[in-house]
């Protein structure tokens, strides 16, 4: 398996955070009848996958518009995903994206974002878009095999969390934490050196 196909799925799989979200998946969909849950997992997964998609596709006419160089957008993306890690290593009440109404059905907000189309996500397939040909096909697969993994992990949330209970999913997202805390240090010091080479 190449290399870079592996760092970005594992890359994508840890700023997505699907185990993460397990407790808030179960939690928002708490008031959803039993029988819609699955319909709107998988109607949520799909708007994150085509809001990444379309940020993958048109992320460097963005980048271009706004005049924003791959360096300051990989420095701000260390940056955002150093914070989100923090907060998984270090949980605060109403989890990683604080509180959230659970009392209507959700639609978007915050399923699709930011539970999993967050800013360290769009900021991640940002990066992506500066890439071409084959390697810019090698990010389409890598998407599309997290999505795939969104939906086995969040189709099973409320199984997974009764049987591995909350402590270990707790313990689980601290460890993909810190190995994101690693990533997101390292992305922010590539951003960095490649910025002190342009001067």
């Amino acid at each position: 398996m190449d290399s870079s196909f592996f760092q970005s799925f594992v890359l994508l799989i840890l700023v997505t955070d699907p185990f993460g979200g397990v407790p808030l998946f179960v939690s928002v969909l708490s008031s959803v009848p039993r029988e819609r849950r699955w319909k709107v997992v998988v109607r949520e997964c799909c708007i994150a996958f085509l809001i990444l998609l379309t940020f993958m596709f048109f992320g460097q006419h963005f980048l271009d518009a706004l005049q924003l160089s791959e360096n300051s957008l990989r420095i701000g993306g260390g940056v955002i995903l150093f914070l989100i890690a923090l907060r998984m290593v270090f949980p605060q009440p109403g989890g990683i994206f604080g509180d959230v109404d659970n009392t209507t059905e959700p639609f978007i907000v915050p399923l699709a974002i930011p539970a999993l189309a967050g800013p360290s996500a769009l900021a991640t397939v940002l990066l992506f878009s500066g890439d071409r040909g084959r390697e810019m096909a090698t990010h389409i697969v890598v998407l599309f095999l997290v999505a795939l993994v969104w939906l086995a992990v969040l189709l099973s949330a409320e199984r997974m969390q009764r049987v591995l209970g909350e402590r270990t999913m707790t313990a689980f997202e601290r460890l993909m934490g810190l190995i994101l805390t690693a990533m997101s240090v390292e992305m922010l010091l590539t951003g960095l050196r490649d910025f002190i080479h342009t001067l």
